[in-house]
């Protein structure tokens, strides 16, 4: 269908004239080309614009009003823009950079299939010369630096299944030799909307014994060791799946917060410590090592305290009701809550056994790398100080991670 014809003021006015000197719209089509209802449209509008009919808006009042309906389509765009510009340029910074050019271009560029390059340069006080001229302009050293390590760092993002912020990124990236900064590495993930995860707060799994006799406090939130097998410390945790929870028993080496035994469940019975406690005796075999842990009924338990014995492990518990007292233990569970079970649902207790399995032994030991311990996995850090003799005393973080 070809585009409808507009007529001349002035031709509509004659035809008008021509109506109300006797002439119908009918005959008027026949001899002209505009139809009789295109030509009966023109007489009522002349109507209103003369006052002889008040059934519609006149000529200057429809104008009026396609004026103002631009304004406000121009004003609502406008309003659109600044707001997506605020949320756009809040990964970087705190406000709008009116004085970073180059990074409202980047904003106008993104949006440039949704509205008028005029009406974004405009809104942000920008030149669209200046734009177009940007947009031609060859891509600096820095900004191709910049994409290529943005690969990087999505690549080790990836590795870590989504869990790396910024500091051990940077320490990945160090490892293979990319010489950056740790805030450079921060910016840029914050360009790319890349980022770690955040922590939990869950349920209560300890419950004290009342009638059976604790061991000692050994350790008195001195996790220092310059050994391995010198200090374990032992904890249970809960995995919510579908069918019920699974709860989670490990054990720790202080020296390199290597998981060094762990055990999971439908239950928490004292079996549940006991196994965990098996493969760690298995894995390390120690002489005379200190295990602690909270007053939870399992760690109290006759059972426990005689396989202890037995094994030459020298039991130790905390206070009641005090997280320091187990820090090293709270960490690594925040970690695993964090980077593993709050980003899963698991429909049945098989594979979340195989989730925390993958992640204890394929990743947390050989590869998570920890801030207390130099940023190393536990396994490096046991190999790197063992080649030292076992180096300097670790003196490790509280701190999750």
């Amino acid at each position: 269908m070809g585009r409808k014809r507009s007529y001349p003021a002035a031709f509509r006015q004659q035809m008008v004239a021509l109506v109300r000197s006797g002439r119908s719209a009918n005959d008027l089509a026949k001899e002209f080309e505009p139809t009789a209802q295109t030509i009966s449209a023109w007489v009522r509008q002349a109507d209103r614009d003369e006052g002889r009919r008040e059934d519609g808006l006149t000529s200057r009042e429809r104008v009026e009003l396609q004026r103002l309906r631009k304004e406000n389509k121009r004003l609502r765009q406008e309003r659109e823009i600044l707001a997506k510009a605020a949320a756009w340029f809040a990964r970087e910074t705190d406000a709008i950079p009116l004085g970073d050019i180059p990074k409202i271009f980047r904003f106008i560029r993104a949006h440039q299939a949704v509205y008028p390059i005029t009406l974004l340069c405009r809104t942000l006080d920008v030149s669209t010369s200046g734009y177009y001229a940007w947009c031609h302009r060859r891509v600096s050293k820095r900004a191709q630096d910049d994409k290529q390590l943005t690969e990087q760092i999505r690549t080790f993002h990836q590795r870590s299944n989504g869990t790396y912020g910024a500091p051990r990124i940077f320490e990945d990236l160090r490892g293979i030799g990319v010489n950056t900064s740790k805030k450079r590495v921060a910016r840029l993930m914050r360009q790319a909307q890349i980022y770690g995860v955040s922590r939990r707060k869950g349920i209560r799994t300890t419950h004290r014994s009342l009638t059976e006799e604790k061991a000692p406090d050994l350790v008195k939130r001195d996790f220092k060791v310059d050994k391995p097998n010198k200090l374990w410390v032992a904890d249970i945790t809960y995995i919510p799946t579908w069918s019920g929870f699974l709860y989670l028993s490990v054990v720790l080496d202080a020296f390199s917060r290597r998981v060094v035994g762990w055990a999971m469940a439908k239950h928490l019975k004292t079996q549940l410590v006991l196994d965990a406690l098996d493969m760690a005796l298995w894995n390390r075999q120690p002489d005379a090592v200190i295990h602690h842990s909270d007053q939870g009924s399992q760690y109290t338990s006759y059972a426990f305290g005689q396989r202890c014995a037995r094994m030459g492990v020298r039991p130790s518990v905390g206070s009641v009701g005090d997280c320091f007292d187990n820090a090293l233990c709270e960490s690594f569970f925040a970690t695993l809550e964090c980077e593993l079970i709050d980003r899963h649902s698991f429909p049945n207790h098989s594979q979340a056994k195989l989730a925390i399995f993958e992640y204890i032994e394929g990743w947390y030991n050989p590869h998570r790398r920890h801030s207390a311990i130099r940023y190393l996995s536990p396994i490096t850090y046991e190999k790197l100080m063992a080649q030292d003799d076992w180096g300097e005393p670790s003196t490790l973080s509280t701190k999750a991670g």
